[in-house]
């Protein structure tokens, strides 16, 4: 079985539970994991390829909560299967992933048998919460034009980005039409030069 680096946390009879009881399945992109609503089966561990868990709220618009690459757990699963409340997001593979599914009597035995276990898990768990309250503090207290600036800057070295409006207003958490209307502006300034599906960053890199 590919590893990951949780289960390096537990003793050798807990992790021939785990190989007995757990396998490595194979999602292809686009392939949703679960949805708002849904009660949570299991925790994913990421072995490879990008899942992206994102939030649509009343109004339609959409935001980015975080991705999950190789060796990453999905923090939202772990609040859930915690609390025993359904899923308040969706996760959407954007590249091929290859994920193991925990089911959630093999996780409770692990959470109250293994200290090591319990212990990366909740680490795991703080990390992630402390970048979405990074994400909050984003969101509610800086400008839109200031936040989309920083983030084509920081994207600049891999122009052309083919990406579209609707895309990066998900990415930002906002609405298609301010995304429109901030990077028209930069276009009058020479700073970007648009086409569809597709943003050439001119500003410096």
């Amino acid at each position: 079985m590919s590893q990951h680096s949780i289960l390096h946390t537990l003793a050798p009879q807990l992790r021939q539970q785990f190989a007995e009881q757990t396998q490595v399945m194979t999602f292809p992109s686009g392939q949703v994991l679960f949805n708002p609503g849904e009660r949570c089966q299991g925790l994913p561990l990421v072995l490879s390829g990008v899942v992206k868990v994102q939030m649509t709220g009343a109004s339609g618009n959409s935001i980015v909560l975080y991705r999950m690459g190789a060796n990453d757990i999905c923090t939202l699963s772990i609040g859930c299967l915690m609390t025993g409340f359904g899923y308040r997001a969706e996760a959407n593979v954007e590249d091929e992933a290859e994920v193991i599914m925990v089911p959630r009597p093999l996780f409770d035995r692990l959470m109250d048998q293994s200290d090591g276990f319990r212990q990366g898990i909740m680490e795991s768990y703080g990390r992630r919460l402390d970048d979405l309250m990074l994400l909050v503090e984003e969101v509610a207290f800086r400008r839109m034009d200031e936040r989309l600036n920083e983030w084509l800057q920081a994207r600049a070295e891999r122009s052309p980005l083919l990406i579209t409006h609707q895309d990066l207003a998900i990415e930002l958490g906002t609405a298609r039409e301010v995304v429109s209307r901030l990077l028209k502006e930069l276009e009058r300034k020479n700073q970007v030069r648009l086409a569809r599906g597709r943003i050439d960053i001119l500003m410096d890199k």
